[in-house]
């Protein structure tokens, strides 16, 4: 029987750019990071204590397009708090 989710895919430009974004930014902590196949990685990051992760897929290595994928939402204790927290680690709304 399922449980949980285990991972979301995630398609992205830049896998670098991504894990700066994830890791940097947002605090999460890196599951895996491991070359696969030639031009292939896995790259695999989730908050830390979660259950599930995010899985950073370079999208031009599966055909599809950046942002292709998982739509997310995360949880927070205190929104406003974790706003100011991440706006001072350099996040900004679009």
């Amino acid at each position: 029987m399922i449980t949980s989710v285990a991972s979301a895919i995630l398609y992205v430009s830049d896998q670098d750019s991504a894990l700066e974004f994830y890791r940097d930014v947002l605090g999460f902590d890196v599951v895996m990071d491991a070359e696969m196949e030639e031009d292939s990685r896995w790259l695999e990051v989730r908050p830390s204590g979660a259950q599930t992760s995010l899985v950073l897929a370079a999208a031009a290595a599966f055909g599809k397009q950046p942002g292709e994928g998982a739509y997310l939402t995360f949880a927070a204790d205190d929104v406003a708090a974790t706003v100011e927290q991440l706006r001072a680690r350099g996040a900004r709304t679009s």
